[in-house]
């Protein structure tokens, strides 16, 4: 019974889906346009529609990712999906998918070498995905990629021109002479760096001006970074003191990232609605049939979306 009702939902989904097609190429309009739905239904429980049509592939060729990495809320949860997949899932890509994973890929290097901004996140992406795909094709004839091992090598090789580039990139100053960051209070300067999640980038900004560094070692801002990211059990396992007998708060975050993964924070994240299982971007239209569908969604993280599709 349970299979039976999946199946039922799966069938009455298409069957929605292909009657707004078609009302939609019988309009009056000049220009045709074909509806592609942009939610996934997941089936509930092992089966056989399941591992025929809901999988991590499928799923990946549905969400519109490309129109998600212009978003700022959701290009984070994307790059860090793109991570997940290039570390484990890549084989559990279909061709079509995979290729669709490359495409989406060059979209976010085009991106970031446009604007210039998260260059450090999208470097360890690629070195990620690199390596992975360096151990993956030395199995050469064990099916783990879809497609010719001299098209992968080709991938492989324009990962590495990506590299190449992002290691280029010239951050340019710009023009505007107006208050800067170093003009504000000292106050508000340490309100605005308490709101940095990434340790590295405390650094990073602490190398601009003398000023900002003293500001940057401030060991209430790095006590606040580790009470965010980790429990107060992973802290104890991880003391460390100064040489003045005070805990060294900045030693102890970079300590604990190499131990625990860091707290995911994002702007925006894939959803699946208990009521009806369907998996889409917040604000996406889907076929429920709930009274109050905002209230039956339930935010996924990356690692989350993954683990959907393991069956």
């Amino acid at each position: 019974d349970h299979n039976k009702e999946n199946l039922f939902n799966s069938l009455n989904y298409d069957v929605a889906a292909k009657k707004r097609k078609k009302d939609l190429l019988n309009n009056k309009a000049k220009i045709q346009y074909f509806h592609q739905e942009k939610w996934i239904y997941v089936h509930k429980g092992s089966t056989k529609e399941r591992h025929g049509y809901c999988t991590l592939g499928e799923a990946f060729n549905r969400l519109d990712f490309s129109s998600a990495i212009l978003d700022s809320r959701r290009f984070n949860y994307v790059v860090r999906l793109l991570e997940l997949i290039a570390k484990s899932q890549l084989t559990s890509l279909s061709g079509i998918a995979q290729k669709n994973y490359m495409n989406i890929l060059e979209k976010v290097v085009q991106k970031v070498l446009e604007d210039q901004q998260n260059i450090r996140l999208i470097r360890e992406l690629l070195q990620t995905l690199y390596t992975s795909l360096c151990t993956l094709v030395q199995r050469v004839g064990k099916s783990v990629l879809v497609g010719n091992i001299n098209m992968w090598v080709h991938r492989m090789e324009t990962i590495l021109h990506w590299q190449q580039q992002l290691n280029n990139i010239q951050i340019t100053r710009p023009a505007f002479k107006g208050t800067t960051f170093t003009d504000l209070p000292l106050c508000l300067q340490l309100n605005i760096m308490q709101r940095l999640s990434d340790g590295r980038d405390l650094v990073s900004l602490g190398q601009v001006a003398p000023d900002l560094q003293v500001l940057s070692e401030d060991r209430l801002l790095w006590k606040k970074l580790c009470q965010y990211h980790f429990t107060d059990r992973q802290i104890r396992k991880r003391l460390i003191l100064s040489d003045k007998g005070h805990l060294d708060w900045k030693k102890m975050y970079f300590k604990l990232i190499r131990c625990y993964p860091r707290k995911e924070q994002y702007g925006d994240t894939l959803q699946l609605c208990r009521h009806c299982h369907i998996l889409s971007w917040k604000g996406t239209d889907h076929p429920c049939t709930a009274n109050n569908p905002e209230t039956c969604s339930t935010s996924l993280s990356p690692q989350d979306f993954i683990n959907l599709f393991r069956f």
